[in-house]
């Protein structure tokens, strides 16, 4: 138990550590004088909308995430999911991947909802937002091909460049991931009766089926198009959260909603990741994003990513805080679900 506690301390320091050099490398190169005169000259009035559509956008994700567990054959509130939600998003801003397990057992708790059940719900919903977030890179991509273009190619072409000089280490390489998956599937076929025998087996195999079960809830949604409705609603409302705070600063405010929109699918890369709250890894992306491909000043730039970085995380720390109370206290009110 504690060596595995350990990995884990380590685990999170190390991606800590990247976020935060990450961050300096954004911040390195910029004069503080004038990054604190932006922020202090922004108009907070356009961030403000912004996070009534970022509370807009969870309140529709609520909305989606009830169509799913409901498939499952479960009745759910909606102020249970909504703020289960938004302290899975809490819990996220200090453990990366936390949330999704927080939020399905704030849930479970509340409503006497099988945990892995609503784990697979969640599995699912995150496979299918990876999916439109991949359909809305590629789209911005083609819409702005010359500007993105151009950018990608800067990055990636010394990259491909250097491994396809060398096609003896593609080759091995290829081989060498074959092998081990191969390796790996042929020894839990040789032991499959021993892995069988173990006590633990039958555990992972309902929590197993559980998962698989929530994973097939989309396929067995029988409102798909409100499910697709909702999921318009809310990455729309999330490109609107990344345009409004262009308005904020004088250096971003010409840029259009189709830059937001751009901007929301690169710099989502840098939130997915690993990284506690997603500091340093959407610092740095959104600087690059804007000093590159939009040419906006790197003061500014590294201005927007910080006001905008910090007033989502504050959102969803007073939201989710508030969720936390206001969960307890609305379970004492309400009555039991016949």
């Amino acid at each position: 138990m504690l060596k595995k506690r350990l990995i884990q301390v380590v685990q999170y320091l190390f991606f800590l550590g990247i976020g935060v050099l990450l961050f300096w490398l954004a911040i390195r190169p910029i004069n503080l004088n004038q990054l604190w005169a932006d922020i202090r000259e922004a108009e907070y009035g356009w961030l403000f909308f912004a996070l009534f559509f970022a509370f807009l956008s969870h309140i529709v994700r609520a909305l989606r995430w009830n169509l799913l567990i409901n498939s499952l054959g479960y009745k759910t509130r909606l102020w249970s999911t909504f703020f289960s939600l938004m302290i899975g998003y809490l819990a996220n801003t200090a453990v990366p991947r936390m949330g999704e397990i927080v939020r399905c057992g704030t849930l479970s708790k509340k409503e006497k909802i099988p945990f892995n059940a609503l784990f697979g719900t969640v599995i699912s919903e995150r496979f299918f937002d990876l999916i439109i977030l991949a359909l809305i890179i590629f789209f911005t991509m083609i819409f702005q091909l010359k500007l993105v273009g151009s950018f990608l190619h800067k990055i990636f072409d010394p990259i491909i460049q250097s491994l396809f000089s060398n096609v003896v280490n593609i080759i091995v390489f290829a081989a060498a991931i074959l092998i081990f998956f191969g390796g790996l599937i042929w020894g839990i076929w040789l032991l499959r009766y021993k892995i069988k025998a173990f006590p633990f087996y039958e555990n992972i195999r309902s929590f197993l089926n559980g998962l698989w079960e929530g994973i097939k809830t989309i396929a067995k949604l029988r409102q798909k198009g409100l499910f697709l409705v909702y999921t318009f609603i809310i990455w729309l409302f999330y490109a609107v959260m990344t345009y409004l705070p262009f308005k904020m600063l004088a250096e971003s405010s010409h840029l259009t909603f189709v830059d937001g929109l751009t901007l929301m699918a690169l710099a989502s890369l840098g939130i997915v990741a690993p990284v506690p709250g997603g500091i340093g890894t959407y610092h740095y992306l959104v600087k690059v994003i804007l000093t590159e491909i939009y040419s906006v000043q790197d003061v500014a730039a590294m201005s927007y990513a910080t006001i905008v970085h910090a007033g989502q995380t504050m959102f969803n720390v007073i939201v989710g805080a508030l969720s936390y109370v206001l969960i307890g206290i609305f379970a004492r009110k309400q009555k039991p679900m016949n």
